[in-house]
């Protein structure tokens, strides 16, 4: 056990978050894990209509799924478990080395369930600025999330011991300089 606990954010409840969060609880840390979306599974949550209603122009306040509906995994599930907890077919789930995309969220939600890891999530919020405190020891995580009961975001500030940052490389579109596209 550390000598002392620490308060860790950790940004994204995917496949990384997810990891770090149970580490972190595991070497007597308290984590509290950041999720923008409304479930855990980052990349791997699949929404067949994302697109459907996003502005192409930027700033893009739908989320777009990174997946389409017949993606499969370009690893082996041996490759994608983790070590204490093997990747392997459900007896309701893909049975194939290569699965779909379902098949690899089903198993991020059962790691979760398994380790217990949802009550650490804060789900729908989002992250929106992480800054030094001035005493250099501390991180000041601001973030936005849901009011109870609206659709409206409040905004507030949380101090924390350090930050791990598990977001992805898909959590923000890339917009091409594509000459004569304004037009």
């Amino acid at each position: 056990m550390p000598s002392r606990s620490l308060r860790v954010a950790v940004i994204g409840a995917g496949a990384a978050g997810l990891v770090a969060a149970r580490e972190l609880r595991r070497e007597g840390h308290a984590p509290v894990v950041f999720e923008r979306t409304d479930g855990v599974g980052g990349t791997w949550v699949y929404e067949a209509d994302a697109d459907a209603s996003a502005s192409p122009e930027p700033p893009v306040t739908q989320r777009r799924s990174n997946l389409y509906a017949s993606l499969r995994t370009n690893l082996p599930r041996e490759c994608m478990g983790f070590l204490d907890f093997p990747f392997v077919a459900g007896p309701d789930g893909d049975p194939r080395r290569f699965p779909g995309h379902a098949e690899v969220l089903r198993y991020l939600q059962s790691f979760a369930r398994r380790f217990d890891l949802h009550g650490l999530v804060r789900l729908e919020t989002e992250v929106v600025r992480v800054s030094r405190e001035a005493s250099g020891t501390s991180w000041r995580v601001r973030y936005s999330r849901k009011a109870p009961g609206s659709e409206k975001r409040e905004a507030e500030e949380e101090v924390f011991d350090a930050v791990v940052v598990c977001n992805g490389h898909y959590s923000k579109p890339h917009f091409a300089d594509v000459a004569g596209a304004d037009a």
